[in-house]
């Protein structure tokens, strides 16, 4: 079996008892099914998201950021970085420019949301919890910002990374029936399920 590094999927062809990823440069891998379903669920997830790949039109507004990046098989979640120096003392709110204006594709929706480290590295909380970027928001001017409180003094360099965004398909349209009752198990209520 020979190996390439990083390797770009092209085409997956199923066999009774292997798999076959054809990649970058013509290089076959075949792989034993029965001794490694990990590496073919991987693999065919890998397949559904280059089917399922969409494209998103995006502005910078900035020149000192780096270009948005999405790495396959790392996250699905894609940084996003401060386009401007930011200073803040303990209980300052400042609005962080990140320094691009997408158009989403129809349908979808963006969700905003601290990297696990910003609070750690910076001490900041995003005030809105995580941000929701619909599809109407997509002008020239309709740049992305990171709502924030700051917790503690601190110091944000331009092109930090601060924050992280994905994208969703809008739930489908929702009926609401009044009823009296539920007629489901109550699980107990708010807070029910305990600590440990």
């Amino acid at each position: 079996m020979r190996y390439a590094k990083e390797p770009a999927v092209f085409y997956l062809a199923k066999r009774k008892s292997s798999i076959r990823i054809i990649i970058a440069g013509g290089v076959h891998i075949e792989r034993d099914i029965k001794e490694d379903i990990g590496y073919r669920s991987i693999m065919e997830r890998r397949l559904k998201k280059m089917e399922d790949k969409v494209t998103i039109k995006i502005k910078y507004l900035s020149k000192d950021i780096d270009d948005l990046k999405y790495i396959d098989g790392k996250s699905d979640w894609i940084d996003l970085r401060s386009a401007e120096t930011v200073e803040m003392k303990a209980g300052d709110f400042r609005l962080i420019p990140l320094g691009i204006a997408m158009a989403l594709p129809e349908g979808y929706e963006a969700h905003i949301a601290p990297r696990s480290s910003t609070f750690r590295n910076y001490g900041i909380i995003q005030t809105n919890s995580v941000g929701v970027v619909d599809e109407s928001y997509c002008g020239d001017e309709d740049e992305w910002k990171l709502p924030v409180y700051a917790t503690r003094d601190c110091r944000i360099e331009m092109n930090d990374r601060v924050a992280q965004f994905r994208i969703m398909k809008h739930q489908p349209a929702i009926d609401f029936e009044e009823c009296t009752r539920l007629n489901k198990e109550s699980r107990g209520g708010f807070g029910s399920t305990g600590r440990k």
